[in-house]
């Protein structure tokens, strides 16, 4: 399971939310990617999330795999949303 989303928030992924983003992805088994910039990192970690430097207006794909991947990728969809962190990406 797949989702691509642009980051609409004014100052994107800093310490902040990807703090809480990585959280949200810990409350799956599932294996979570963060894939930007032709970069993966695990979205379970925060120091590969910041290594990546997302900013304002980029693409995303947040991919998960594992028994639980439909229910993380939704899960992690509407945080990102309710969050004001992305939009889902075409």
């Amino acid at each position: 399971m797949k989702q691509k989303f642009v980051i609409v928030s004014e100052y994107g992924l800093h310490a902040r939310p990807a703090t809480r983003l990585v959280n949200q992805a810990m409350g799956f088994q599932s294996e979570i990617t963060l894939t930007a910039f032709n970069r993966t990192v695990n979205l379970k970690s925060i120091m590969g999330v910041m290594s990546l430097g997302i900013y304002n207006g980029e693409i995303v794909e947040i991919k998960a795999e594992g028994e639980d991947a439909k229910e993380a990728i939704s899960g992690i969809t509407d945080f990102m949303i309710s969050e004001g962190l992305g939009q889902i990406s075409k």
